[in-house]
């Protein structure tokens, strides 16, 4: 079954657009500057490839797509929308372009810009809060969300203590704050891109499988989907989102060396001379090319119990290595 990838992402942006139109506060609700500012990065014209990935992994595990499946995306969305408000501020990237557009900061000043990223994570955990799902399963997605944005400390389930985890994306924006200047590694660019980039789409990845896992506890169906346990399922959807993650950012890093600015809707070259720890850095740009590929398909081998269920999860991987911005 063949999926045409530009009539899916155009639906489900369609879709996400329409939910984050009823989450966010119109610009005309008090106090209107930061609800103007979360509105224009918000709707910004982003390709919203995090929701669809959420929608189409809660669709491959329950069968159809469950109710809260947009707004959970949306809250994935809210939250991209927020680092990228922040990353762009003077004290981080200092851009003044975002998806062709002046940035938060430039167009409603620093203070508002910091505001609006961190009202917009609120609202993404207030939306999840709301979801029509059983209060286990939002229980289980507040978890994994929550460790995905942070640093990489927390408890483990069912202890108190802390234990070192995978970092998150704040973890990744740390460190590569702290990587310019530096010599690039290939296991620093790896832990970076893993945590920056990779953990938030990881992240969507799977909380759209726990959201259809929990439809079908909530409509009594079995959660043993396409010959998985439901710990199976997740498991094979967090290595799917894992290695398409890092590919991802691994065509990102080519791309800003490879592309204009017109063409990518964000300043091109940033990377280069900001000497941020890439990929291309470390490997060339023809072995970054190879890698990204070979994660794609292993990311695809995740998905083989899924069978035709699978299909749309892998036509959007391949598409995050086939674009051109």
């Amino acid at each position: 079954m063949s999926v045409d990838v530009v009539s899916l992402l155009k639906t489900g942006a369609g879709q996400t657009d329409a939910a984050l139109e009823q989450l966010l506060p119109a610009g005309t609700v008090e106090p209107h500057s930061i609800h103007r500012a979360m509105r224009h990065s918000t709707f910004a014209g982003g390709k919203r490839l995090r929701p669809v990935l959420c929608m189409e992994a809660a669709r491959a595990v329950a069968g159809v797509l469950p109710d809260g499946a947009a707004e959970l995306g949306s809250a994935m969305e809210m939250v991209h929308t927020y680092s990228l408000i922040h990353d762009d501020l003077p004290a981080l990237d200092n851009d003044d372009l975002r998806r062709g557009k002046p940035t938060c900061h430039v167009a409603f000043g620093e203070a508002i810009a910091i505001l609006a990223g961190d009202a917009l994570q609120t609202l993404a955990f207030q939306t999840i809060a709301r979801l029509p799902a059983p209060p286990a399963t939002i229980v289980e997605i507040t978890r994994e969300f929550a460790l995905a944005i942070g640093t990489g400390v927390g408890p483990l389930p069912g202890s108190d203590a802390a234990a070192d985890l995978p970092s998150g994306m704040i973890g990744g924006q740390v460190m590569d704050i702290e990587s310019e200047g530096k010599k690039p590694t290939a296991d620093l660019v790896e832990r970076i891109h893993r945590a920056k980039t990779g953990a938030l789409i990881t992240s969507s990845i799977v909380c759209g499988g726990l959201l259809g896992l929990g439809h079908c506890i909530a409509s009594g169906a079995s959660t043993d989907r396409h010959g998985c346990t439901s710990q199976d399922v997740v498991a094979r959807l967090r290595t799917f989102g894992e290695n398409a993650g890092l590919a991802f950012q691994i065509v990102d890093d080519v791309l800003d060396m490879t592309q204009t600015s017109a063409e990518l809707g964000k300043t091109a070259g940033k990377d280069t001379a900001s000497d941020k720890a890439t990929w291309p850095a470390v490997f060339g740009i023809e072995r970054s090319k190879e890698d990204a590929a070979s994660l794609i398909a292993d990311a695809f081998a995740a998905l083989e119990p899924f069978g035709e269920a699978g299909t749309a999860l892998k036509a959007l991987a391949q598409y995050l290595v086939d674009r051109t911005h």
